[in-house]
């Protein structure tokens, strides 16, 4: 858009370069956002934090964010994963209405 209406002829080249390796970045990270017709369906996230329900027979530190739980009791991992779903359901639902 700047390229077009002659704004980068005014900046120095150091500020052109530097926009233009920006603007690079953005279209090898985000240029294939343009294609979307609407939201995903799945989002998949290398390199994410790992939350991990454990029991005092595991070692904590393998996870980044532990939630301690008895995990042989399907009731409290029931209730940890309910709140999980809603919190998403809730978040979503906002999305959609307030997009």
């Amino acid at each position: 858009m700047e390229q077009k209406t002659g704004i980068l002829n005014r900046l120095p080249k150091r500020d052109i370069a530097m926009l233009n390796r920006q603007l690079s970045r953005f279209q090898t990270y985000l240029g294939g956002i343009k294609y979307m017709t609407g939201v995903p369906d799945i989002v998949i996230i290398v390199d994410h934090p790992t939350i991990c329900l454990i029991d005092t027979n595991f070692d904590p530190y393998l996870a980044d964010i532990s939630i301690p739980v008895n995990d042989e009791a399907i009731s409290s991992i029931r209730l940890i994963l309910n709140k999980l779903v809603f919190a998403i359901y809730k978040d979503r639902y906002s999305y959609i209405r307030n997009p």
